[in-house]
């Protein structure tokens, strides 16, 4: 469909839902009335000037949400891809802005929050929790309130907080194909008076979509396991304490590329020997692959090598206490303390027929290098024979992160003026990497531009371990003032937060090669008796220490037009603090990049928006339009004619500006449709590329759909006497093309790039029936019910592959088995 025809649709239905009236003379029929948190207090979605969707605990169930990765295809403002070599590490992208990489020296610019408590990595996002009551996210930047890295928006996950009040016992179990099977048990209970315990339990596991033909598990394998204990206590009429501990340990093996153009030689006028070597290993490499040329997705690949699982154990603490200390003030505290281990192995030589090509961190036995670097290279002139066994590793992530917010809030002079105010703290570790050295690459030296074949091999050793110590503290308030003309209808908020940041960052890395001469003469395998010669080392051990800080203010003017309709305009600023790349590569320049690290990013937004109540609460119209300026936007792009190693440009000036809407409608009091749309217009001024040190054209949006839309349909098919109902949901998303990368390149822009696609959902329910004195719930439902093939990843830059594609989920069928007693 072309993009005009997208942008009729979605103007023709809401000009559709506003011209009806006829309906609106039906009795007792309105749309319910959702309750949130953004603004840090409980208030009415309609009554909150913030672009933002939010899913309760039943449209979690109808829409199968258990964690961050299925909102995907929900929220069309909302792109969310699994990092490619950590399927668990998610890249968040609200309104186009995200962080396309995974590093523990840079953040992301989507602030997410438990409970009010931030999250400062990315690393197993995709992981379920226990005991989801709802989601919120907030598109746009978030800049005084929610503070740093929240310059693209925020997503908060709550909880659902133990009851003094009801015992209640939840038990849910689905079932489907790929073996699928989840368990969520919960059971709250009251305690004295007061207080109340809730246990939380999950289990999952699903087989992968693309079957291994070759070692270890199929790709995309994964089982979970999570807990989570919640204490609450009324403590008098004023005081409530809550205290929570979760964890949950996710097993899996990776998705994986599907090699579909081979790769192509790199020209090389000049004739630098590294992009001669470059083609060299790239021919080498092709001839072990058959190549998807196709393009379609597979249901079988090879990994000639053994597919190790990932391991990734997440962890925390959090403790809030409220108190209502007058009818003008209430305080409230938060401590979080939350750990991260997560052990994933790289592996992007997937597909080879064999493992005379290897692209991973798997064992090896391979040649004597000197204990520390920079040492004198034992095999030098040569060595005879291989050696030394090399253990597997994977490049582990463990993390420590702790934070403290102290809020104050209230209303003054009548309710007419209310307040928030704080003071937050965050401080963190980290290490990312093992101190072994360990294999990296193993590929024949193919022929070069004139058809002679080297009969070589190349082999590349690596070793890289980096840490960090971050700190941040901010002062924050918003202050509402409701002045007394119009009939009390017009309202001003004014918003500001000074932020500090200082983060200290470590990177020693190494890369060791070897020219290898078959023992065997055969070029395309490893053999014992492989005679080596070590190449000159590239090393680096580099620091970094920064500090940073903001002044971000907001200021929001709101109207209420009637009782139903509500106005508002804002601008609004949000900060990212800058930070360090650990992909800089091994040479003198990327060990200077590295030292200096690169600087914050700063976007001013405005934002005009409506929320509208229509014909007698039936229809909700939610409308946005916007311009967000950046200053120094963060950009991580890939170095030519490498694989991993990338760097950073702070951009000289960005532009996004676009609109969104919301509707549903309360079509009859059996039916409710749905239509939410977002348009995006992305520019990037040219800027300076710290590699060449110019100003050049070509920076994008590596995630900014055009146009996105969901459409959906929630129809109560059949009411029983007793209240049992059937019930058929099916929600229809669409997204537009994106660039794939956040450089142009006129040779890989296209292959990076990736298609439109759309996704149809569907949920068909028995709801409400009877059993044991509790409510049981039954659901057959299908996710990509189409079968849809579409790509969630796309690069360039393998050895083998001109473009290499990471397909999403297949269709998958399952049923749903909810059973839920209280008293």
């Amino acid at each position: 469909m072309k993009p005009l025809a997208h942008y009729a649709l979605a103007l023709g239905s809401v000009f559709t839902l506003t011209s009806i009236s006829s309906f609106a003379q039906q009795k007792n029929m309105m749309l319910e009335e959702v309750i949130v948190t953004a603004q840090k207090k409980a208030e009415s979605l309609q009554d909150t000037p913030i672009a933002m969707d939010a899913f309760n605990e039943e449209a979690l169930a109808r829409e199968g949400i258990g964690n961050i990765g299925d909102l995907a295809n929900n929220v069309p403002s909302l792109n969310i891809q699994p990092f490619p070599i950590n399927t668990t590490t998610l890249r968040i992208y609200i309104r186009g802005i995200g962080l396309i990489d995974a590093q523990i020296t840079q953040d992301p610019p989507v602030g997410v929050y438990i409970d009010g408590a931030y999250i400062a990595r990315s690393s197993s996002l995709a992981t379920e929790i226990a005991d989801l009551s709802r989601i919120e996210v907030l598109r746009g930047p978030q800049g005084t309130l929610y503070g740093r890295n929240s310059t693209g928006g925020a997503v908060n996950l709550v909880t659902r907080r133990p009851d003094p009040d009801t015992l209640l016992l939840k038990q849910s179990l689905t079932y489907g194909d790929r073996n699928l099977f989840t368990s969520k048990s919960m059971l709250n209970l009251p305690l004295w008076q007061g207080s109340a315990l809730k246990l939380s339990y999950l289990e999952k596991s699903v087989d992968g979509y693309i079957e291994n033909t070759g070692l270890g598990g199929d790709f995309g394998d994964s089982a979970t396991t999570g807990y989570r204990v919640d204490f609450g206590w009324d403590i008098g009429d004023t005081i409530r304490l809550d205290y929570a501990y979760d964890k949950a340990d996710v097993v899996n093996t990776n998705m994986a590329y599907s090699a579909v153009l081979p790769s192509e030689d790199i020209p090389n006028p000049g004739a630098n020997s590294g992009i001669a070597i470059t083609n060299l290993i790239n021919s080498g490499a092709r001839q072990f692959y058959d190549f998807n040329v196709s393009g379609r997705r597979p249901d079988k690949m090879h990994s000639p090598v053994e597919l190790v699982e990932a391991d990734n154990v997440i962890d925390g603490h959090q403790l809030s206490i409220n108190w209502d200390y007058s009818e003008q003030l209430a305080l409230k505290y938060i401590y979080a303390q939350r750990s991260l281990f997560d052990s994933t192995p790289t592996n992007l030589g997937t597909g080879a027929r064999t493992d005379g090509y290897r692209l991973d961190n798997n064992a090896l036995f391979g040649f004597p290098v000197a204990p520390v670097a920079g040492g004198t290279a034992p095999c030098t002139p040569v060595c005879v024979g291989r050696s030394v066994n090399y253990a597997g590793f994977q490049p582990d992530i463990t993390q420590e992160q702790s934070s403290h917010e102290l809020q104050f809030s209230g209303e003054l002079l009548d309710s007419s003026v209310s307040y928030i105010a704080g003071l937050y703290y965050f401080e963190e570790s980290a290490r990312q990497g093992v101190p072994n050295v360990g294999h990296l690459l193993s590929a024949p030296l193919g022929s070069d531009q004139d058809g002679n074949n080297t009969g070589n091999r190349i082999e590349v050793l690596t070793q890289q371990i980096a840490d960090i110590e971050n700190t941040a503290m901010a002062a924050f308030m918003q202050l509402g003032w409701r002045p007394p003309v119009l009939e009390d209808r017009l309202s001003f908020t004014l918003g500001f937060r000074h932020s500090q940041d200082n983060r200290k960052a470590r990177q020693q890395r190494r890369q060791i090669s070897f020219l290898v001469t078959p023992g065997d003469g055969d070029n395309t395998d490893r053999d014992a008796m492989d005679i080596a010669t070590q190449l000159p080392e590239a090393f680096y051990d580099a620091y970094g220490d920064r500090d940073f800080d903001d002044q971000s203010f907001s200021l929001i003017a709101a109207f209420d037009l009637t009782d139903e309709i509500n106005l508002y305009a804002k601008r609004n600023e949000a900060y990212k603090s800058g930070g360090f790349n650990t992909r800089e590569p091994i040479n003198a320049g990327g060990a200077e990049r590295f030292s200096k690290g690169f600087d914050p990013e700063k976007v001013t937004a405005y934002e005009l928006g409506i929320k509208s109540r229509l014909f007698d609460n039936r229809v909700q119209i939610n409308a946005d339009v916007f311009v967000q300026l950046f200053e120094g936007q963060q950009l991580n792009f890939s170095v030519p004619n490498a694989v991993s190693d990338t760097t950073v440009a702070n951009s000289d000036e960005s532009t996004l500006q676009g609109f969104e809407f919301d509707t549903t409608w309360l079509a009859h009091e059996d039916l409710v449709l749905i239509l939410n749309y977002a348009y995006l217009d992305a520019s990037i001024e040219p800027s300076v590329n710290p590699l060449s040190a110019e100003i050049e054209d070509g920076f994008v949006f590596d995630s900014a759909p055009r146009h996105a839309y969901t459409a959906a349909m929630d129809w109560n098919i059949w009411q029983g006497n007793a209240g049992q109902r059937i019930a058929l949901n099916a929600t229809y998303s669409f997204t537009d093309e994106r660039n794939g990368g956040a450089k142009r390149e006129t040779s890989t822009m296209l292959i990076d790039r990736q298609d439109d696609f759309a996704v149809l959902n569907a949920r068909l329910g028995l709801y409400d029936l009877t059993l044991f004195d509790g409510d049981v719930d039954i659901a057959l439902w299908s996710k990509n019910l189409l079968d849809e093939e579409y790509s969630i990843n796309n690069i360039h830059n393998l050895p083998e592959a001109g473009r290499s594609i990471m397909f999403g989920e297949p269709r998958s069928v399952g049923l749903d088995f909810i059973y839920t007693w209280q008293r």
